[in-house]
Protein backbone atom coordinates (compact mmCIF):
# COMPACT_ATOMS: atom_id res chain seq x y z
CA UNK A 1 0.00 0.00 0.00
CA UNK A 2 2.70 2.31 0.13
CA UNK A 3 3.70 2.45 -3.19
CA UNK A 4 0.41 2.71 -4.67
CA UNK A 5 0.88 6.33 -5.38
CA UNK A 6 3.65 5.15 -7.59
CA UNK A 7 2.21 2.41 -9.24
CA UNK A 8 -1.50 4.52 -10.08
CA UNK A 9 1.25 7.27 -11.36
CA UNK A 10 3.42 4.70 -13.56
CA UNK A 11 -0.26 3.22 -14.87
CA UNK A 12 -1.58 6.95 -15.90
CA UNK A 13 1.83 7.87 -17.67
CA UNK A 14 2.33 4.26 -19.68
CA UNK A 15 -1.30 4.97 -20.67
CA UNK A 16 -0.64 8.57 -21.57
CA UNK A 17 2.33 7.89 -23.38
CA UNK A 18 1.01 5.36 -25.97
CA UNK A 19 -2.09 7.14 -26.22
CA UNK A 20 0.39 10.07 -27.05
CA UNK A 21 2.02 8.06 -29.21
CA UNK A 22 -0.73 6.98 -31.86
CA UNK A 23 -1.79 10.69 -32.04
CA UNK A 24 1.63 11.74 -32.97
CA UNK A 25 2.57 8.86 -35.21
CA UNK A 26 -0.54 9.62 -36.86
CA UNK A 27 0.15 13.32 -37.23
CA UNK A 28 3.98 12.66 -38.41
CA UNK A 29 2.75 10.25 -41.10
CA UNK A 30 -0.30 11.54 -41.99
CA UNK A 31 -0.39 15.00 -40.40
CA UNK A 32 2.54 17.12 -43.24
CA UNK A 33 1.00 15.83 -46.62
CA UNK A 34 0.38 18.11 -49.20
CA UNK A 35 -0.97 18.82 -52.39
CA UNK A 36 1.68 17.13 -55.00
CA UNK A 37 2.18 17.07 -58.73
CA UNK A 38 1.25 14.26 -60.67
CA UNK A 39 4.14 14.04 -63.02
CA UNK A 40 8.01 16.21 -62.56
CA UNK A 41 6.67 19.53 -62.81
CA UNK A 42 2.96 19.18 -63.42
CA UNK A 43 -0.29 20.22 -61.81
CA UNK A 44 -0.82 20.07 -57.91
CA UNK A 45 -3.12 17.47 -57.45
CA UNK A 46 -6.24 16.90 -55.41
CA UNK A 47 -6.97 20.09 -57.70
CA UNK A 48 -8.90 23.25 -55.63
CA UNK A 49 -12.49 22.56 -55.41
CA UNK A 50 -14.37 25.60 -57.74
CA UNK A 51 -16.60 27.85 -55.63
CA UNK A 52 -20.00 26.41 -56.68
CA UNK A 53 -18.80 23.11 -55.56
CA UNK A 54 -17.93 24.18 -52.28
CA UNK A 55 -21.78 25.46 -52.03
CA UNK A 56 -22.95 22.02 -53.18
CA UNK A 57 -20.71 20.66 -50.70
CA UNK A 58 -22.89 21.98 -48.02
CA UNK A 59 -26.24 21.44 -50.06
CA UNK A 60 -24.69 17.76 -50.12
CA UNK A 61 -24.52 17.61 -46.29
CA UNK A 62 -27.82 19.48 -45.61
CA UNK A 63 -29.36 16.64 -47.84
CA UNK A 64 -27.79 13.65 -45.53
CA UNK A 65 -26.97 12.85 -48.78
CA UNK A 66 -23.46 11.53 -46.86
CA UNK A 67 -25.56 9.09 -44.46
CA UNK A 68 -25.96 6.44 -47.62
CA UNK A 69 -22.73 7.30 -49.85
CA UNK A 70 -19.02 7.20 -49.17
CA UNK A 71 -16.28 8.51 -50.69
CA UNK A 72 -13.71 6.55 -50.43
CA UNK A 73 -12.52 3.91 -53.25
CA UNK A 74 -11.87 0.41 -51.41
CA UNK A 75 -8.26 -1.15 -52.60
CA UNK A 76 -8.55 -4.44 -54.67
CA UNK A 77 -8.40 -6.70 -51.46
CA UNK A 78 -11.31 -4.82 -49.08
CA UNK A 79 -13.70 -4.32 -51.94
CA UNK A 80 -14.59 -4.62 -55.71
CA UNK A 81 -15.31 -0.74 -55.88
CA UNK A 82 -12.34 -0.77 -58.81
CA UNK A 83 -13.62 -3.77 -60.36
CA UNK A 84 -17.11 -2.36 -60.69
CA UNK A 85 -15.53 0.59 -62.63
CA UNK A 86 -16.18 3.40 -59.42
CA UNK A 87 -12.40 4.65 -59.91
CA UNK A 88 -9.17 3.62 -61.75
CA UNK A 89 -7.20 3.85 -58.31
CA UNK A 90 -7.94 3.22 -54.66
CA UNK A 91 -8.42 6.50 -52.44
CA UNK A 92 -5.16 7.75 -50.47
CA UNK A 93 -4.78 9.98 -47.83
CA UNK A 94 -3.84 12.50 -50.17
CA UNK A 95 -7.05 12.85 -51.82
CA UNK A 96 -8.46 14.75 -48.70
CA UNK A 97 -5.65 17.22 -47.71
CA UNK A 98 -8.20 20.00 -49.00
CA UNK A 99 -10.90 18.63 -47.34
CA UNK A 100 -11.96 20.90 -44.32
CA UNK A 101 -14.38 17.98 -43.40
CA UNK A 102 -13.97 14.75 -44.94
CA UNK A 103 -16.88 13.13 -45.72
CA UNK A 104 -15.86 9.30 -46.15
CA UNK A 105 -19.12 8.05 -44.94
CA UNK A 106 -20.22 5.66 -42.50
CA UNK A 107 -22.01 2.91 -44.68
CA UNK A 108 -22.82 2.31 -48.30
CA UNK A 109 -26.14 1.56 -49.30
CA UNK A 110 -25.97 3.51 -52.85
CA UNK A 111 -22.78 4.13 -54.90
CA UNK A 112 -19.53 5.35 -53.81
CA UNK A 113 -19.05 8.95 -55.11
CA UNK A 114 -15.57 9.73 -54.85
CA UNK A 115 -15.16 9.37 -58.82
CA UNK A 116 -18.79 10.30 -59.08
CA UNK A 117 -17.84 13.44 -61.28
CA UNK A 118 -15.83 11.18 -64.17
CA UNK A 119 -18.80 9.05 -64.31
CA UNK A 120 -21.48 10.97 -64.86
CA UNK A 121 -22.40 11.65 -68.62
CA UNK A 122 -24.15 14.99 -68.63
CA UNK A 123 -25.35 17.77 -66.12
CA UNK A 124 -28.97 17.00 -68.09
CA UNK A 125 -28.35 13.35 -67.02
CA UNK A 126 -27.81 14.07 -63.40
CA UNK A 127 -30.89 16.68 -62.79
CA UNK A 128 -32.85 14.00 -64.15
CA UNK A 129 -31.94 11.76 -61.50
CA UNK A 130 -31.79 13.97 -58.57
CA UNK A 131 -34.98 15.26 -59.66
CA UNK A 132 -37.38 11.97 -60.02
CA UNK A 133 -34.60 9.28 -58.42
CA UNK A 134 -35.39 6.09 -60.33
CA UNK A 135 -37.37 2.79 -59.86
CA UNK A 136 -36.50 0.21 -57.15
CA UNK A 137 -33.52 2.80 -55.96
CA UNK A 138 -33.74 3.49 -51.90
CA UNK A 139 -32.22 7.34 -52.69
CA UNK A 140 -35.27 9.53 -52.28
CA UNK A 141 -36.41 12.06 -55.05
CA UNK A 142 -35.28 15.59 -54.71
CA UNK A 143 -38.08 16.99 -56.42
CA UNK A 144 -38.35 20.25 -54.22
CA UNK A 145 -34.77 21.78 -56.00
CA UNK A 146 -36.48 21.87 -58.74
CA UNK A 147 -39.43 24.61 -60.26
CA UNK A 148 -42.28 23.36 -62.80
CA UNK A 149 -42.53 26.32 -65.36
CA UNK A 150 -45.48 26.98 -66.99
CA UNK A 151 -44.46 24.65 -70.10
CA UNK A 152 -44.36 22.40 -67.62
CA UNK A 153 -40.14 22.00 -67.77
CA UNK A 154 -38.33 22.11 -64.65
CA UNK A 155 -35.56 24.23 -63.91
CA UNK A 156 -33.11 23.53 -61.24
CA UNK A 157 -32.85 25.60 -58.11
CA UNK A 158 -29.94 27.63 -57.59
CA UNK A 159 -28.88 24.25 -54.33
CA UNK A 160 -29.40 21.83 -57.58
CA UNK A 161 -26.92 23.82 -59.78
CA UNK A 162 -24.32 23.50 -56.92
CA UNK A 163 -25.29 20.27 -55.83
CA UNK A 164 -24.63 18.70 -59.22
CA UNK A 165 -21.42 21.05 -59.38
CA UNK A 166 -20.26 19.35 -56.58
CA UNK A 167 -21.07 15.76 -57.60
CA UNK A 168 -19.23 16.14 -61.01
CA UNK A 169 -16.09 17.76 -59.08
CA UNK A 170 -15.68 14.63 -57.71
CA UNK A 171 -12.85 13.10 -59.24
CA UNK A 172 -10.08 11.16 -59.20
CA UNK A 173 -8.25 11.13 -62.91
CA UNK A 174 -4.88 11.93 -61.27
CA UNK A 175 -2.11 9.45 -60.14
CA UNK A 176 -0.28 10.13 -56.70
CA UNK A 177 2.32 9.29 -55.13
CA UNK A 178 0.62 6.54 -53.40
CA UNK A 179 -1.41 5.02 -55.70
CA UNK A 180 -0.98 5.37 -59.92
CA UNK A 181 -4.46 5.21 -61.67
CA UNK A 182 -4.69 2.03 -63.31
CA UNK A 183 -5.58 2.17 -67.20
Amino acid sequence: MKNLNLILAGVFFTLAASFGGLLLSGQVQIGQLNRAPAEEGGPLFPPNEPGLAIQGRQVYLSLGCVTCHTQQVRPAGQGNDIARGWAARPSVARDYVLQSQILIGSRRLGPDLMNYGARVKSDNELHAYLRTSMAGSVMPAYGFLYTQSKDGSFRPTEDAVALVAYLKSLKIDYSSPEAKLKQ
